[in-house]
């Protein structure tokens, strides 16, 4: 330090003194805020220090609820795949599990009786046997009606044989001689009828009330047939009843119409005006109609599918893109000319069939010869035919 003239020493060494004290004040002040700057960086560093840990908690939390769904899933999906798998045997791993859940539940009803304030042993095992006889008891039912749903839908046919009805005769048989109860006016007449009125009257009234009885869906599927049948036989074709006389086995063609080499195959389905026909039907008619066309490639076949009720647009669409003729809506007409008028072969008898007589489908009308249908009784007695005997078979030599 240079000394200024006139400053003594002790002056000078103040100065110094008080520069020396305000450097190390500054000193002080830098090195604060320094410790404050280090403060603040370090509580920086542990805020991010905790928020990078949770972030990583949340992400290992995460990736833990991920593989438990993995764990999960792939449980469900081997599940899925093995009742896939098992759907032509009912399901039985699905219904295993349900039996368990169904088990569990029983069993805690049970546990319930003997630990309540006044336990029942006895009823707690009653209530074990009960509930295992029920859960072995609607595991059968479910696996039978899976396996019957399984064969509904890759066979949609056997929906028409759903729900048939059996009527039993014998009550009403009972009033009648042997003789007499060979004859099926008997279900639809009284014994003060059947022996008080003539033929045409019994027949006439016989055939009235077979059209306004109620009826299965089996015979109403049959009735159906035989209508769109009688419609192309009037227009000339040669009609082969393949779903009456062949049932399960007509592969779906229930009519196959010929005149000349066209062939019409025909699918009915007289079904309740809330039902649709859907695209597994088409599906399966298209095979059978294939089938037939590989089988008589000489023959020009067209395929018709008649329903009673709505075709689904889906099931339109491939009905036209397979060229399948869709008549949809077409009600079956009771009380058309039903009566078969036929003219035996063996020796012209002539004799007059009604829809419930035992020959009614073997009979076939052709009107070259003079054959006919008819819609009343009087038509065809005045025409000179008479009621078809019960037919016992050919007689032996």
């Amino acid at each position: 330090m240079i000394r200024e003239a006139g400053v003594s020493d002790k002056e000078v060494s103040e100065n110094a003194l008080r520069e020396l004290t305000k450097q190390l004040q500054d000193y002080k002040d830098e090195a604060l805020q320094s410790r404050y700057t280090i403060e603040n960086l370090s509580s920086s560093l542990e805020v991010s220090r905790g928020g990078y840990n949770k972030v990583i908690d949340d992400l290992k939390s995460q990736l833990k609820d991920a593989q438990d769904t993995a764990v999960v899933a792939n449980s469900e999906a081997s599940l899925w795949k093995q009742t896939l798998l098992e759907k032509s045997a009912g399901f039985p791993s699905l219904l295993n599990n349900i039996s368990y859940f169904e088990e569990l539940r029983d069993s805690a009803i049970a546990g319930y009786l003997i630990r309540k304030s006044h336990p029942a042993a006895k009823a707690s095992e009653l209530v074990r046997e009960e509930s295992d006889r029920r859960r072995k008891a609607e595991y059968n039912l479910r696996k039978i009606q899976a396996i019957i749903d399984y064969y509904e839908n890759i066979a949609p046919f056997l929906l028409d044989f759903k729900d048939q009805l059996v009527e039993d005769d014998g009550a009403v048989f009972e009033e009648y001689s042997p003789e007499e109860a060979e004859d099926p006016v008997t279900k639809y007449l009284t014994k003060e009828e059947y022996r008080k009125l003539s033929p045409v009257e019994k027949n006439t009234l016989a055939l009235k009330r077979f059209w306004d009885r109620p009826k299965s869906k089996w015979l109403i599927g049959r009735l159906y047939e035989r209508y769109v049948g009688y419609i192309y036989e009037m227009q000339g074709y040669d009609v082969d009843y393949m779903g009456i006389f062949h049932g399960y086995e007509d592969l779906g063609r229930d009519l196959i119409c010929s005149k000349g080499k066209d062939v019409v195959i025909i699918q009915c389905k007289c079904w309740s005006q809330f039902k649709t026909i859907y695209e597994k039907h088409i599906f399966q008619f298209f095979g059978t109609v294939f089938e037939y066309k590989d089988k008589y490639r000489d023959k020009k076949v067209t395929a018709k599918f008649y329903t009673s009720t709505k075709v689904s647009d889906l099931a339109r669409r491939f009905a036209q893109e397979l060229n399948i003729e869709l008549v949809e809506n077409f009600k079956l007409k009771e009380e058309y000319p039903c009566i078969k008028c036929n003219i035996s072969k063996v020796d012209s008898s002539k004799i007059y069939h009604l829809p419930f007589d035992q020959q009614y489908d073997n009979t076939k009308i052709e009107p070259k010869n003079g054959e006919f249908y008819c819609e009343n009784i009087l038509d065809a007695e005045n025409a000179g035919f008479r009621r078809a005997f019960k037919w016992r078979g050919a007689k032996s030599e």
